[in-house]
C-alpha cells in the first residue's frame, strides 16, 4: 500500500484554519444594524433602522434641503411617534399614511434622519380570505 503525503492534511486543515478566523471576525467585527420600533430608540443613536407606521401630515419633499418630513408610530399602537426626515431618492409608490415602513438612517437628537424607505405591501401580510 502506498504512503499518502501529509501535504493534502496540511493544506486541509490551513484552509479551515483560515474559514475559522474569518468566521469569528465576522462574529465580533461584523457591521449588523439594529431594526428597533420608535418606542424603543430612547437609549439608541447611530445607524440604525426603524419600523413603524407613517403618521402625518406628510411635508416637504425628499429632494430638498428640508427634506421629506412625516412620524413614524409603533404597528401595535403603543406610545410614541418620533419624527423623520428624509433626503434622498423619492419614496416607493406604496409610501403614504398608514403604511408599515422601514426606515434606514441615524438617530440623532431625538429624530430619524433617513438614507432609505421600504414598504411593506399590505397583502402578503393579511390572511387569506375565504373563497
Amino acid at each position: 500500500m502506498p504512503t499518502r503525503s501529509p501535504a493534502r492534511l496540511i493544506v486541509a486543515l490551513s484552509v479551515a484554519g483560515v474559514l475559522a478566523v474569518f468566521l469569528l471576525y465576522t462574529a465580533l467585527r461584523g457591521t449588523s444594524t439594529p431594526t428597533l420600533t420608535p418606542s424603543q430608540l430612547a437609549d439608541h443613536s447611530g445607524k440604525l433602522a426603524v419600523v413603524g407606521v407613517v403618521v402625518g401630515p406628510l411635508a416637504g419633499d425628499s429632494h430638498s434641503a428640508h427634506g421629506l418630513r412625516f412620524g413614524l408610530k409603533n404597528i401595535d399602537g403603543k406610545s410614541g411617534v418620533v419624527p423623520v426626515v428624509y433626503h434622498g431618492d423619492s419614496p416607493p409608490p406604496l409610501f403614504k399614511e398608514g403604511r408599515n415602513v422601514v426606515v434606514s438612517g441615524s438617530y440623532v437628537h431625538g429624530r430619524v434622519s433617513g438614507s432609505n424607505i421600504l414598504t411593506k405591501c399590505p397583502s402578503k401580510y393579511t390572511s387569506a380570505k375565504p373563497a
